[in-house]
Parts: structure tokens; C-alpha cells; sequence
């Protein structure tokens, strides 16, 4: 009495007779003696693995899960499934074993940042490794690197405080900004002003200082008459006042006394 067993395509088949391996057997239709052979079905395809919450302890004592994925698939199909009770389990630790060795090197806020670095340096760790379980892992990938929910409070709090501390120091150079740029105004109009009066007190010291050297001009060029003249206006002008009184000197008596107006002066003075 024979069997008949079909090995799919992308698998191998391991036909064991009394339990125990004898050979490999490739796709296709096979015979085999029921009740004293077995063939065992491997897939040689690619295999996707999640290993999810992995908690790792980084450089810096702080707790972190780990989430990745990684694509496998079996290169050798007689040590995949003899040489260990559970190839798949082994490699996932092979794994994970590495990815705590490579972030407990690192501290939490570069690991968090390295992710491709992570990815680059597990890879290289693995290499060839895993063949013992005859296994070739062909990617690997950290799909979440999460801190522990207290650390993330405490760095919610951190960014909080580091945001408001921003925001304060802002608005304190803004404060400080606008402060400067009252005061500077201010001063700015404090000194226009002060050089507006200056300008004003030149030009009345300027212009002062011309009418005085035209007087003194005019009267370098002036001749006896004109202070007669003047004397004339002075009399004049006392002659309108309430003033019963006029002194003058003695030597210059006589010449006042030759003019009409001054003469009239005297002698209604004379008649009060």
C-alpha cells in the first residue's frame, strides 16, 4: 500500500521513515509507505515576524518598548526543523538580545532619534547568525520606540516648562525691546529739541550781535549833529512827561540853550 503527498511549490518536503529523517524531497507528487513514512512540508517562502513591547533599558536608566518587524525566511530546511525544537522563537531572541545591547548603549534621546541607525547596526549584528537555526533574516525594521507613560509625563512637563520659558524669555525682550525704543524716541525728541533751541538761541545771538555792530557802526560814523539830534529827541521826550526837573552839565549849558526847541523847553519849564 503507497501514499501519494504533494509538496507545494516554494517548499520542501522531509520524508521521515520510523521518525527519523532520510532525505529532502523537492514541489511536485511523491510516494511514500503509509504508517512507516511521514513527509513533513516546509515552506521556503519569505516569512514576516512581529515581536511587539519589547522593553529595553537604555545607557540612561530609562525605559523604553520596542516594536519591530522583521522578514525571514528558511534556507536550510533540515536544520530549520531538526536541530531546534523552535528555530522561529530562537532567532526572535537572537533578535531581541542584540536590540538591548545595541539601545542600553545609547541614551533615551539619542535612541529615540537613531532609529535607522538601530535598524543598520541589528542588522550587522545578526549577519550570519542565524543560519544555526537555518534561517537568513532579510530585514529588519523598529516600527515604535516608545518611552515608558512616565517618562513621557515627565518629558510633557519638560517640553511644557522649556515652552514657557520661551515664551517668557520672549516676551521679555519684547517688553525690553519696546522699552528701548520709547526711551530712544524720547531721546531722540529731547535732543531735537535741545538742538532746535540751540539753533534758535544762535540765531538770536547771531542776529543780536549784527544789530550791535551796525550800531556801532553807525556811530564810528557819526558827527557832532547827530548827537545833537539825539539830545533833541531826549529833551523832547522829558518835555511830555510830568518832570519839572532838568539837569545837565554846565559846559554844555550855553549850546542847549542856542536851540529853539530846547530853548522853549527851559522857558516853559521857567514859567512852572
Amino acid at each position: 500500500m503507497l501514499g501519494f503527498k504533494i509538496v507545494p511549490q516554494n517548499n520542501q518536503g522531509l520524508v521521515e521513515t520510523l521518525g527519523k529523517y532520510r532525505h529532502s524531497v523537492d514541489s511536485g507528487l511523491h510516494m511514500y509507505v503509509p504508517l512507516f513514512q511521514k513527509i513533513r512540508k516546509v515552506s521556503l517562502a519569505m516569512e514576516p515576524l512581529a515581536l511587539p513591547n519589547y522593553s529595553i533599558i537604555t545607557k540612561d536608566n530609562a525605559d523604553v518598548s520596542a516594536s519591530l518587524t522583521l522578514n525571514f525566511h528558511v534556507t536550510d530546511a533540515v536544520k530549520y526543523q531538526y536541530e531546534n525544537t523552535d528555530s522561529v522563537e530562537s532567532m526572535a531572541q537572537l533578535v531581541r538580545g542584540h536590540l538591548r545591547d545595541i539601545i542600553g548603549r545609547m541614551d533615551l534621546n539619542e535612541a529615540l532619534g537613531s532609529t535607522a541607525k538601530i535598524n543598520q547596526e541589528l542588522t550587522l549584528a545578526i549577519g550570519d547568525l542565524t543560519n544555526t537555526y537555518g534561517i537568513n533574516v532579510d530585514r529588519i525594521n523598529i516600527d515604535e520606540l516608545t518611552p515608558s507613560k512616565a517618562i513621557q509625563a515627565a518629558t510633557d512637563k519638560q517640553l511644557t516648562a522649556d515652552r514657557e520659558k520661551v515664551a517668557a524669555i520672549a516676551q521679555a525682550e519684547g517688553e525690553a525691546r519696546s522699552i528701548q525704543l520709547t526711551v530712544k524716541a524720547k531721546n531722540d525728541a529731547l535732543m531735537a529739541t535741545a538742538s532746535a533751541e540751540a539753533t534758535a538761541t544762535r540765531t538770536r545771538a547771531d542776529a543780536e550781535r549784527y544789530r550791535i555792530d551796525t550800531v556801532q557802526a553807525g556811530l564810528s560814523n557819526a558827527d557832532d549833529k547827530y548827537f545833537q539830534n539825539q539830545s533833541i529827541n531826549a529833551f523832547s521826550e522829558l518835555a511830555k512827561s510830568d518832570a519839572n526837573t532838568i539837569v545837565i552839565p554846565n559846559d554844555a549849558a550855553d549850546q542847549y540853550g542856542k536851540l529853539p526847541v530846547v530853548g522853549k523847553l527851559l522857558k516853559t519849564g521857567a514859567d512852572k
